[in-house]
């Protein structure tokens, strides 16, 4: 699944034509950065690849004062297509990645519990205030974003709540006070 893809045909679908400029800065203003895995930086190189691919077509050029032209694309009809068939997929398909942490903390010393104690405490201040960070932008971009891009920054603080929950069972398990 390419999330720069889905993003870049879907604005085109809502916004009609446009250039890659616009595009890159309704990113921004939406601070897609904040829930996926997009590089701002990667449009062009990506609108490039989906006009060879034939799901975007340039239209011509848009001179505003004195900026240099932009291209103008808009998406075709098999750019629709594959944004439908996009969307579909990243909604039904299960994402699972496995977690670094697991292959370290299996291959702990169990011997060194108050090393393994204190790491464990320390990894739970760290998400604890990634959790909170998180909060806070949920709360701040409220008014900058849809009620879906708002649930989608709230995903995150999910996760994030969940791997406390398992680090505190651990520690429950392996550190008893």
């Amino acid at each position: 699944m390419s999330s720069i893809r889905l993003f870049i045909l879907s604005c085109f679908a809502e916004m009609g034509p446009t250039h890659g400029h616009r595009l890159r800065s309704e990113a921004e203003r939406k601070r897609i950065v904040l829930w996926t895995d997009i590089s701002v930086g990667a449009f062009y190189g990506a609108i490039n690849r989906l006009e060879a691919e034939g799901l975007l077509r340039a239209l011509g050029t848009e001179t505003e004062g004195n900026r240099p032209p932009r291209q103008v694309y808009e998406i075709t009809n098999r750019g629709r297509d594959v944004l439908e068939t996009l969307q579909r997929e990243a909604l039904e398909s299960v994402w699972f990645r496995y977690d670094p942490f697991d292959l370290a903390l299996s291959r702990s010393d169990s011997a060194d519990i108050d090393h393994l104690r204190a790491t464990l405490s320390a990894r739970r201040i760290a998400l604890d205030a990634l959790l909170n960070q998180r909060a806070r932008i949920t709360v701040d971009t409220h008014k900058c974003v849809g009620p879906m891009q708002e649930w989608a920054l709230r995903h995150s603080e999910y996760r994030l709540a969940a791997e406390l929950r398992y680090l505190d069972d651990l520690m429950d398990v392996l550190c008893p006070q």
